[in-house]
């Protein structure tokens, strides 16, 4: 039975780090005989130009059919005029809501070769592992009503509601717990209760939910000091498990503590554990086709990938730790270069990879 992967490169450097991440999947396929079968389509602006829209229906089709996706980031300069309602980041929106993709995965990992990296002193993110769970298709991105409306006044206003039902919060809450058992047992659910109603009803079920996990502890924090802990002491943290909008926030936060957005990768999960797998950064126009641009989110997204829907552990471990071995050797891409270190292309990291996986 084949593992069916779509492969939706995106735009920008999208199309430069997925084939660097097709190639390391290529070898792990031969390697460890997943016997992995791909279709590449369109998102994003892309697929704009191709089919007016930014997610086809018969690309969405495909998605919820397959086992796995694998995507690059969407958007840039060339779209940002277009009317909201089509622009490239509708097509991402669509793809999670959709697919029932309400889990959002985003390790902040550092790497021990890149420590002088972070934006923080070394002895504050020196084994920083923490991980966090966004809740991906409720909040105030989905919610209605929404718009831009005339007051009375002739004033425009723009307004959007922040919603949150019960099932929503537990399903989440669920998944951070689990994850927690995997990890150090210790979750922090991150709100607004002190102003926000529906984050008040947030602690109220991440509350009730934590007496089927009494191994696991739970904490509760504001999103404003979670933010400044997240700087302040971030290896306080095991999992952080938030709405859609903190979680937007935060994750991104947490990802400059790492060194570089450019080495973390995502994993968005349903119900059915399948799943659509990103690098955190975005499409970077500004660098693409340059051979700047640094694969290493995109090919250890591929390995949560393996690791979390196609159950290939062994394979995702394999993935980690070549890169693990490269980043050993002192290669780097641009944007985590530091004097000392071997300053390599996109292709050739990807390469580089593809050659310490072989040698695992």
């Amino acid at each position: 039975m084949s593992n069916k992967i779509v492969l939706l490169p995106g735009d920008g450097i999208g199309p430069e780090i997925m084939a660097e991440a097709l190639k390391v999947l290529e070898l792990a396929d031969k390697k460890f005989k997943l016997n992995l079968k791909f279709d590449e389509d369109l998102i994003g602006g892309c697929a704009i130009d191709a089919h007016g829209v930014p997610l086809a229906n018969s690309t969405l089709e495909k998605c919820q059919q397959a086992d796995a996706v694998l995507m690059g980031a969407v958007g840039g300069p060339k779209w940002d005029s277009m009317d909201a309602s089509i622009r490239p980041e509708k097509g991402l929106l669509k793809i999670r809501y959709e697919m029932g993709l309400y889990a959002n995965l985003r390790p902040a990992l550092l790497y021990p070769q890149l420590a002088d990296a972070s934006s923080l002193k070394p002895e504050l993110v020196a084994g920083l592992d923490i991980l966090i769970v966004r809740e991906l298709t409720g909040g105030i991105y989905f919610g209605e009503p929404r718009g831009i409306r005339l007051l009375d006044n002739g004033e425009r206003q723009g307004y959007n509601t922040y919603v949150y039902a019960e099932h929503e919060v537990e399903r989440i809450g669920r998944t951070a717990f689990e994850m927690a058992r995997k990890r150090g047992n210790r979750v922090c659910s991150v709100d607004k209760a002190n102003v926000l109603e529906a984050t008040v009803l947030w602690r109220e079920v991440m509350q009730s939910l934590s007496r089927e996990y009494s191994d696991v502890e739970l904490s509760h924090m504001y999103v404003d000091n979670a933010a400044m802990q997240l700087v302040r002491a971030p290896k306080q943290f095991d999992v952080i498990v938030t709405g859609n909008m903190f979680g937007d926030i935060l994750s991104d936060t947490a990802a400059m503590l790492t060194g570089s957005i450019g080495m973390l990768p995502s994993a968005s999960l349903n119900n059915a554990s399948r799943g659509l797998y990103e690098p955190v950064h975005g499409s970077a126009p500004d660098i693409a086709g340059q051979d700047v641009a640094n694969p290493l989110a995109m090919i250890l997204s591929a390995a949560m990938m393996l690791r979390y829907s196609l159950d290939q552990t062994k394979a995702a471990d394999a993935i980690e730790k070549a890169v693990g071995s490269v980043l050993d050797k002192g290669l780097r891409s641009a944007d985590i270069y530091a004097e000392g270190s071997t300053k390599v292309g996109t292709r050739q990291m990807g390469d580089a990879v593809v050659q310490a996986l072989n040698e695992v």
